[in-house]
């Protein structure tokens, strides 16, 4: 099924959040049909679920992964392994769609020659919410971060390096993707609880698509 789900764009819109932060608009949509279906791919060998965190508490992101290494969460801490815990196997390589999308976003936004090894996918129903937090878990902070946005609309919260500090509210829509490194790598970031709707591809979900160069 082919849909026009991203209106008349025709060149990616460039939309500057910070010094070394970028929103990259519909920029996902040069294969979008390909990201689907390697995301289904990806999910049929690696299910969502929803970790837990080291206080004990059930996310409500679901989350998987792809490529040599894996984000996971549980009561002993944050990290990342080659393994997925729930099935004892190898997280399900990385799809090459997957891997040039983020090699392509990441130089438009000025970071060349990024190769990420780690592959977050986080899906979002109603409700669900991403709390304020730095990627730091990652060995190489030279490494952007690159994150794509698909199915229903979300308000991405982008802060400073504290905590504390006033942030950005920028809505991200199905094909977006925001790139940040360099003096705006670790800068606090997160996602509003997910409103209600319906996309043509997704449903009532939005899925979150992170590459991160981990090891």
């Amino acid at each position: 099924m082919t849909l026009n789900l991203f209106g008349d764009r025709t060149e990616p819109e460039r939309e500057e959040l910070a010094d070394g932060a970028v929103i990259l608009r519909g920029f996902a949509s040069r294969d979008d049909a390909g990201l689907m279906d390697a995301l289904e791919s990806v999910t049929a060998m690696a299910p969502f679920r929803h970790m837990v965190t080291p206080g004990g508490y059930r996310m409500s992101v679901a989350m998987t992964n792809c490529g040599s290494l894996g984000w996971v969460t549980d009561r002993t801490g944050y990290r990342y392994d080659s393994i997925d815990p729930e099935s004892g196997r190898r997280w399900p390589p990385m799809p090459p769609s997957f891997m040039e999308l983020a090699e392509s976003a990441a130089a438009e936004a000025g970071f060349a020659g990024f190769q990420p090894d780690a592959c977050l996918i986080n899906r979002y129903e109603p409700g669900a919410k991403l709390s304020l937090h730095q990627d730091k878990n990652e060995q190489d902070y030279s490494q952007p971060i690159v994150s794509v946005s698909l199915g229903l609309p979300a308000v991405f919260l982008f802060g400073g390096m504290n905590r504390t500090d006033k942030t950005r509210r920028v809505e991200v829509r199905h094909g977006d993707v925001v790139v940040w490194g360099g003096p705006a790598r670790l800068r606090y970031h997160g996602v509003m609880p997910l409103k209600e709707g319906h996309h043509p591809v997704l449903g009532g979900y939005r899925v979150n698509i992170t590459f991160r160069r981990a090891g």
